[in-house]
C-alpha cells in the first residue's frame, strides 16, 4: 500500500504594503502505516488553517510522528510546536524532545514510500520529501516557490545550485511537484 498525501494549506507570497508582506507556506500531510508526517508547518494566517483540515482527515496533532523542514526559514517552521510528539527532520539531523541525532537527510526513510533527499538550491540546506502515492511520485520541495518559479530565486546562494536541484527533482519523473508557496503542479 502506497503513501497517502493531502495538501492541508496551499501557500502564497502576497503583496507587500506598509504593514509587511503576506506569506504562507504550503503545508502537507503524508500517511503510510504508522507514519504520520507533516511537511513545512510554517506561516499561515491562523493555526486552524493547518489543524482543521488535519482533523477533517481524522488525525489529531498528537498522532503526528514526524515533521519535515524543507529548510530552516521561519516561514516553513513556525508552527512545528503544534505537533509535540513528533520527531523533527532537517538536512543534518533528527530532533525529538532534548535528543539531537546527527543524520544526513539524503536517503532518510520515514516510511516505505516516504523519503528525504538533499536538494540545496533555495538554501544550502534544502531537502525535499519524496512520496510514492497511488497516483505516482510526488515531491514536496522549495526548489520552486510556485509553479514556474521564480526562474531565479533571489535567496539562492547559487542559481547553478538551484538549477541542479530542479534537474535532480525532475529526473525522478514526479507526477506532481508541491512547491513551497503554491499549488501542486505537474512538471
Amino acid at each position: 500500500m502506497t503513501a497517502e498525501l493531502h495538501v492541508l494549506h496551499t501557500g502564497y507570497v502576497g503583496a507587500e504594503d506598509e504593514s509587511g508582506m503576506r506569506v504562507g507556506s504550503t503545508v502537507v500531510y503524508v500517511a503510510q502505516g504508522d507514519a504520520h508526517v507533516i511537511v513545512d508547518p510554517g506561516l499561515v494566517a491562523s493555526t486552524s488553517a493547518i489543524l482543521d483540515p488535519l482533523r477533517g482527515l481524522g488525525v489529531d496533532p498528537e498522532q503526528i510522528t514526524d515533521v519535515v523542514f524543507s529548510h530552516q526559514h521561519i516561514d516553513h517552521t513556525l508552527n512545528a510546536a503544534l505537533f509535540p510528539a513528533a520527531r523533527y527532520h532537517d538536512f543534518a539531523a533528527v530532533y525529538q524532545g532534548d535528543l539531537w541525532r546527527d543524520d544526513d537527510a539524503e536517503g532518510r526513510r520515514l516510511a516505505d514510500d516516504v523519503s528525504l533527499i538533499r536538494t540545496p538550491g533555495h538554501t544550502n540546506e534544502d531537502i525535499s520529501t519524496v512520496v510514492r502515492t497511488a497516483d505516482g511520485l510526488v515531491v514536496c520541495t522549495h526548489a520552486w516557490w510556485f509553479e514556474g518559479g521564480p526562474e531565479e530565486d533571489p535567496y539562492a546562494p547559487s542559481q547553478d545550485l538551484l538549477r541542479e536541484a530542479r534537474e535532480r527533482i525532475l529526473g525522478l519523473e514526479p507526477t506532481l511537484v508541491i512547491p513551497g508557496h503554491g499549488a501542486a503542479f505537474a512538471p
